[in-house]
């Protein structure tokens, strides 16, 4: 397994993941630290869940067009930009919470705060694409590494915004995402040499490939059913340990659920799989709609734990097989836009379902509210179903060479 992975890593393919890792960090805080200091402020579960979303719609809304700015101008200049403007919309979102500001001006810093946050993630994955072009074999290897880094980090930032809220003050989880975030994402965009390069306006205009459309539409569907599962599962694990009297082992157990994602991503990196991209997303949906029908009838915390992690073992599998079909069907002059459209489907699907689950628990209770993460799941089937893909115009199979394949085994390897 450890060889597998050793494949991958360089000084500079190290570098770059590791620090994204670290830059990525307020992906896993933001949202549930938003709830804790909200909550803790008015007391109301629904208005800081409609916070968190408002945020997140802001994000879907330019998430696109940052990354089609980020294909054009490249990482190393847009990164900065944005994630300074990001940093000083939370700030201002803390602080009209913490200081009793106007309702209005906490909506209107969350926009801000949701529409700069880039995606730090998308464009590692982009950096992967660039760096391993010539060993295209070994991205399922290097998608699965940067899914099980995207569980470490919701298994680290719920625990630590969590026990900074609630035992150091509510604003602090918050504030330390915050310098994370800057520092991180800074150190992220200073390293040039691994930066995938731009494609200006000029070049763009000239030969722009299609977008194909047929696959990233039911994937970008499959990316908004992942949000709803995971924006709902934050919200109702915070307010289901709340009901239990230990609010303060929410951020545990939710890191309990990215564990069980973390180890399937593991597993799932180290295997050589014979079924493609489209294959394994299937079968993973199959496994997120199964996974969390049993939250809604759990009674208590200790039988949640290991709800949770059985729950988690279909996560991983599941993005690693979304993005690895994304970057099989994009052409590289809009690969980081392309993957921005699932980045939006994830957070378009992020705020109805923290809101939801928000209004479902004033109004009935945290159990009733997993319920939205079954919706979620169910989805992330449907979106699956309805993929339809097709070679990138530049892919060059692997077999190409062998004049006996026909194209009817091409498709059949495709689907």
């Amino acid at each position: 397994m450890l060889q597998t992975y050793r494949q991958i890593f360089t000084p500079a393919t190290a570098r770059f993941s590791l620090v994204g890792l670290v830059a990525r960090l307020p992906i896993s805080m933001v949202g549930l630290g938003i709830v804790l200091l909200a909550e803790h402020e008015t007391g109301s579960y629904g208005f800081a869940g409609s916070v968190s979303a408002v945020a997140v719609i802001a994000n879907a809304v330019f998430a696109i067009p940052q990354g089609r700015l980020i294909d054009r101008l490249g990482q190393g200049r847009v990164l900065p930009v944005v994630i300074t403007l990001w940093g000083i919309g939370l700030a201002l979102a803390m602080g009209s919470l913490s200081w009793d500001w106007p309702t209005w001006s906490t909506y209107a810093f969350a926009v801000l705060a949701g529409a700069s946050l880039p995606s730090v993630g998308t464009c590692v994955r982009a950096r992967w694409s660039h760096t391993l072009a010539d060993r295209p074999a070994l991205l399922h290897t290097a998608f699965s590494f940067e899914a099980v880094g995207d569980e470490a980090v919701f298994i680290a930032g719920p625990v630590a915004v969590t026990l900074l809220a609630t035992s150091v003050h509510p604003a602090a989880g918050l504030g330390t995402a915050l310098v994370v975030g800057l520092t991180g994402t800074w150190a992220f965009a200073l390293q040039r040499g691994t930066e995938p390069p731009a494609h200006p306006r000029a070049d763009v205009h000239a030969a722009r490939p299609p977008m194909p459309w047929g696959a990233i539409a039911p994937l970008t569907l499959v990316g908004a059913a992942l949000g709803v599962v995971f924006g709902s599962a934050e919200v109702v694990t915070v307010a289901f340990a709340d009901e239990q009297g230990h609010q303060s082992l929410a951020g545990v157990f939710l890191a309990v659920w990215a564990l069980g994602s973390l180890l399937a991503g593991v597993v799932s990196g180290a295997i050589t799989w014979r079924r493609g991209p489209l294959a394994r997303l299937r079968i993973g949906a199959v496994g997120m709609a199964v996974a969390t029908l049993p939250l809604a009838f759990v009674p208590n915390l200790t039988v949640m734990g290991p709800v949770l992690l059985l729950s988690g073992l279909a996560v991983s599998p599941t993005l690693i097989a979304t993005m690895s079909l994304a970057e099989q069907v994009l052409p590289p002059p809009r690969l980081t836009e392309g993957m921005a459209f699932i980045q939006t489907g994830l957070a378009v699907g992020l705020a109805p379902g923290a809101a939801v689950a928000g209004v479902v628990i004033d109004e009935a209770g945290a159990s009733p509210a997993y319920l939205v993460c079954l919706v979620g799941g169910v989805l992330v089937l449907v979106g699956a179903l309805l993929i339809r893909v097709a070679a990138r115009p530049d892919s060059v199979p692997p077999h190409e060479h062998n004049p006996k394949r026909t194209d009817r085994a091409d498709r059949a390897e495709l689907a």
